[in-house]
């Protein structure tokens, strides 16, 4: 079952992700103790062999630790992360495209009229077709999902009827049949169009953009299931990972302090940050396995079958028994009230506290009296300072453009204009 951790991580606390640290399952700690165990072993095991070599063995064995340790940086060992993070995007690709009934559900219900026993046959073996669908795409890439239904006989017992059985039989195709019962569907929507129990044209359009909605989810996971991650990639990070850390057996050993090797001052015999190291990498290697294929039966893998009991329960229940139930229509209790708002509980009232947001500069003290000033003040206070203004232009063309009480105003103002444009213009200002 999916691990679920998110209620414990709702607030940020002192340390809240170190809580998560003892869980066991689904844990790091679980898929990586044996990889760990192992080196640890082999690790060990070459360190006491090691103190019992004789002193020109010693030697050589000292010569090829360093030798190994010096070179096993050029191993490259950065992208591992990329290829980790290549897979995690796959991964969350693949629960996106699993296929949900909700949405088709709504329309059917909506848009197929009809409360006698033939709208309700419609609805029904419509929504069937369309679990049918996903069931058998999803017993073709879960291994949870095919051991429930490992023959096409616990189908027909679950979704299908026999004649249903027979049709799909009958149709000799060499590749995945699980779009057939999407096309059932659409014949059915087209029959109900013609018996008028679909009303317009336009919800037919929408029931059919449902299902194609519906179906193509079906077709991207038949697609992640046969098209995977390049085998060459998952290879070189695997051999990348392992190389490395063989070769960190040998090189990671302490060695002789008296012998004087640079960083080999100390001998701790236990190595910590090599462990560490190993800890890493090795549990990177270990996400991308668990998550290259969440269709399996591991901890965080996706729980297929619970989805399966919940849509075709939920989209039964929408298209059947919720078809044109509603209930009674009430003024409700903001009937009234102009400033409706829900009530909050003692433990939330500080939000009443809070202020309404109005906007980032709502609450900005200017420094300055701030007004609008007359054009003509704004060219006397230009004119007075004999500065070169940067939107001198812009100001022309408001002077040109502004209405003025007289011609002789207008006049004046173009004047000043063209005495600012020359003191601009003129070489003394440079000066400036």
């Amino acid at each position: 079952m999916t691990v679920t951790y998110t209620a414990r991580v709702a607030n940020a606390r002192f340390c809240g992700f170190s809580k998560l640290l003892w869980a066991w399952k689904g844990s790091i700690y679980k898929v990586l103790y044996k990889e760990f165990l192992a080196f640890f072993a082999m690790y060990t095991a070459i360190s006491i062999t090691y103190f019992f070599l004789y002193d020109d063995q010693k030697r050589y064995f000292e010569k090829l630790a360093i030798y190994c340790n010096h070179y096993a940086s050029l191993i490259p060992m950065s992208f591992v992360l990329f290829y980790v993070t290549l897979v995690v995007n796959r991964w969350w690709n693949q629960y996106t495209s699993i296929p949900l009934p909700d949405r088709l559900m709504c329309v059917l219900s909506g848009g197929l009229q009809g409360s006698d026993e033939r709208g309700r046959l419609l609805r029904r073996t419509m929504m069937r077709y369309a679990s049918l669908s996903a069931l058998l795409i999803l017993r073709s890439v879960s291994t949870a999902v095919f051991k429930r239904f490992p023959t096409m006989d616990h189908v027909v017992e679950a979704f299908m009827t026999r004649d249903e059985r027979k049709k799909f039989e009958g149709l000799h195709s060499p590749y995945n049949k699980y779009w057939i019962p999407c096309v059932w569907f659409t014949n059915l929507a087209a029959m109900a169009r013609c018996e008028g129990r679909i009303k317009d044209n336009h919800t037919l359009k929408l029931l059919l953009e449902e299902l194609n909605a519906f179906r193509g989810k079906c077709s991207m996971l038949f697609h992640y299931d046969m098209i995977s991650v390049p085998l060459v990639y998952t290879q070189v990070v695997t051999l990348a990972v392992y190389s490395f850390f063989l070769v960190c057996l040998i090189g990671r050993q302490f060695l002789d302090p008296s012998q004087g090797y640079p960083g080999h001052d100390l001998d701790l015999y236990v190595p910590i940050f090599t462990l560490l190291q190993f800890f890493f990498y090795a549990g990177w290697l270990k996400v991308a396995e668990q998550l290259i294929n969440p269709f399996g039966e591991d901890d965080d893998d996706f729980e297929t079958n619970w989805l399966i009991d919940r849509n075709f329960q939920v989209s039964m229940m929408a298209v059947d028994e919720m078809y044109g139930d509603l209930p009674m229509m009430e003024r409700d209790r903001y009937w009234n009230d102009s400033n409706p708002r829900p009530p909050y509980t003692a433990a939330t009232l500080f939000v009443l506290r809070k202020p309404s947001f109005q906007g980032s500069t709502f609450d900005m003290i200017p420094k300055e009296e701030m007004h609008f000033q007359p054009l003509e003040d704004i060219a006397e206070n230009l004119e007075e300072s004999g500065t070169r203004h940067p939107n001198m232009a812009l100001f022309n063309r408001l002077l040109n453009s502004a209405p003025s009480p007289t011609g002789l105003m207008g006049g004046a103002l173009r004047r000043t204009s063209a005495q600012l444009q020359r003191q601009r213009h003129s070489p003394g200002i440079d000066q400036y």
